[in-house]
């Protein structure tokens, strides 16, 4: 997986003043935490971090104000619901040979079975444990021919290597359901209302 580098500064303001005046910045608020120590607020590069983010559970090498190294993952970004633009992030503490349990994006490929089935995903992330720095960016399931009442369940998927599944081996992942027909009644429902109509 990938590492990304980040030189990262310690904040003492706080509230949503501070936290505006950092954002006007280009920069974005956050707070790194973990291993039993207290929470380090923290001031992040904006659009190096909107550029990190786009790896799911990216690994980040932080430098604290040039002075010591850290290594962190993503646990909570909150984004403008309108804008899109970060607003705060709160990274978890790791170390190297460390296993953390992640959630990894579920990608299908192939093509269903003919007959207008609709492809549904249960989970559309799938819960596993992973070395820290050895994270999976995601995980790929064939659906190739699969017809209306198939699913795959999470053990069926297979994992990295040194990945495990963090859910139930039965929880379903995906499943295929059949294409709904209910055009057939709303057109006899409006022709009943016609004929009601010109009665």
């Amino acid at each position: 997986m990938s590492e990304v580098k980040l030189s990262v500064e310690t904040r003492t303001e706080f509230g949503k003043g501070a936290a505006r005046r950092i954002r006007r910045d280009n920069k974005v608020p956050g707070v790194l935490y973990g291993h039993g120590s207290d929470p380090l607020h923290l001031t992040f590069p904006g659009h190096e971090l909107l550029l990190a983010l786009r790896t799911p559970n990216v690994l980040i090498a932080l430098d604290i104000d040039g002075k010591s190294n850290e290594l962190a993952i993503p646990k909570s970004v909150q984004r403008d619901p309108l804008k899109g633009f970060l607003e705060h992030v709160d990274l978890q503490l790791v170390q190297r040979g460390e296993t953390v349990t992640v959630e990894i994006p579920v990608l299908t490929e192939g093509e269903l079975a003919p007959g207008g089935n609709l492809l549904e995903h249960v989970l559309s992330t799938l819960p596993v444990e992973a070395e820290a720095t050895h994270i999976p960016e995601s995980v790929t399931v064939s659906v190739e021919g699969l017809t209306a009442g198939a699913s795959i369940h999470a053990k069926d998927i297979t994992l990295p290597k040194g990945t495990k599944l963090a859910v139930e081996e039965d929880a379903v992942v995906i499943q295929v359901l059949a294409a709904q027909a209910e055009e057939a009644p709303e057109g006899e429902e409006a022709t009943e209302a016609g004929e009601a109509a010109e009665a």
